[in-house]
């Protein structure tokens, strides 16, 4: 599991705004695991996402980049999956208080409603922002992996 690894997934709403940062990150010299979708052609986001997903929830990546067309069906479904705290992210002010108070581990986009370079200026400070490892973060963190084991969300 590489720090340099960034996992990315999405639906047909989001295939070009992936393949947009998918050649951004690489160019910035991140290894891109792209979970799909291939093509612009119409596919169920819950289907590319879960897997994607999975794949952080597991440990065998850290930290992922999702999208669909909206970005709200992305983050339902990758927050139904065990250790997965993803993020819906439209502005700076979110994408650090996504990292230092909610320790996200995927950063969400909406395809239709964000503009690639926005999103990608977002994805960087998203990247380069730590967790503040404040206790009342911590606690509250710890308080939602209570929250799933109560639920054996998987």
């Amino acid at each position: 599991m590489s720090d340099n690894s960034i996992v990315l997934a999405s639906d047909h709403g989001g295939f070009e705004l992936k393949e947009y940062l998918k050649k951004k990150l690489i160019k910035a010299g991140y290894n891109v695991i792209d979970f799909g979708t291939e093509s612009g052609e119409s596919v169920d986001y819950p289907d590319v996402i879960y897997k994607a997903a999975k794949s952080i929830s597991n440990g065998t990546y850290k930290k992922g980049v999702f999208m669909c067309g909206t970005g709200i069906g992305a983050s339902i479904v990758a927050n139904k999956v065990k250790n997965i705290r993803a993020a819906l992210v439209y502005t700076k002010d979110l994408a650090i208080l996504s990292k230092t108070h909610n320790n996200a581990n995927v950063i969400v986009f909406g395809g239709r409603f964000i503009g690639f370079r926005k999103a990608f200026s977002l994805l960087k400070i998203w990247l380069k922002t730590p967790f503040s490892n404040d206790s009342r973060h911590v606690r509250r963190i710890e308080k939602i992996l209570e929250v799933e084991k109560n639920e054996c969300i998987e």
